[in-house]
């Protein structure tokens, strides 16, 4: 019994140790990349060629890249960070952009007045006007990160929760399997609570985090 508690510690820590990275990596790239796009000239934002390049990766599911990840990356550590960073980039990236793009006219105006321009703008005046939505992105991001992981472990994995189910599932050890998928919920859901308890510290004046 021991042993076995032990054993689903560990695949605990190595689920939660791959997708905190995955969703790390996500983030940064995801709100850098976000933020830049809201500089482009409107014309090139409009045009079709370039949504679609921007918009149609985030359409294939994050398990549909398990294939490609593994051809690239062989089995391990690395390819789990990459379906997790797949599938998390989208949204935070999507809601970055979609909050840049939502600044207010007179906030802009108020800088351009005040001559803070180009990094200095997007870091003092655009990225800071934006966090509410991109905390949204952030949210979502941990979620599909989450799921993402352990598909991924279902499937290539040797260890996590997601091989923990497959392997009691091969050994017909149903009452584990079914303490694997409540683990999953539970952690899921400390993660998701975990990114609305900081985004109530960094931005405690908006109503999005006063339920």
């Amino acid at each position: 019994m021991d042993s076995e508690l032990a054993l689903i510690l560990i695949n605990c820590g190595y689920s939660v140790k791959r997708v905190v990275i995955g969703v790390i990596m996500a983030t940064f790239l995801g709100i850098s990349i976000g933020l830049l796009r809201s500089t482009l000239p409107p014309k090139i934002k409009g045009n079709k060629i370039i949504k679609l390049l921007f918009e149609a990766p985030k359409f294939p599911p994050p398990i549909a890249w398990i294939p490609f990840v593994i051809l690239f990356f062989g089995i391990g550590e690395i390819s789990a960070y990459v379906i997790v960073f797949i599938g998390a980039f989208s949204p935070i990236f999507t809601s970055t952009y979609e909050g840049a793009e939502s600044v207010p006219l007179v906030i802009r105006n108020v800088a351009k007045s005040m001559e803070i321009k180009g990094i200095r703008y997007l870091w003092q005046i655009i990225f800071p006007a934006s966090l509410p939505q991109i905390f949204t992105g952030i949210r979502m991001g941990v979620s599909m990160g989450w799921m993402s992981v352990i598909a991924a472990e279902m499937i290539s994995g040797q260890s996590g929760l997601g091989y923990s189910i497959q392997l009691n599932r091969l050994n017909m050890q149903y009452d584990l399997m079914t303490v694997d998928i409540v683990l999953i919920g539970l952690i899921g859901f400390l993660l998701f609570e975990g990114i609305v308890y900081l985004q109530r510290k960094i931005l405690p004046w908006h109503e999005a985090t006063l339920y």
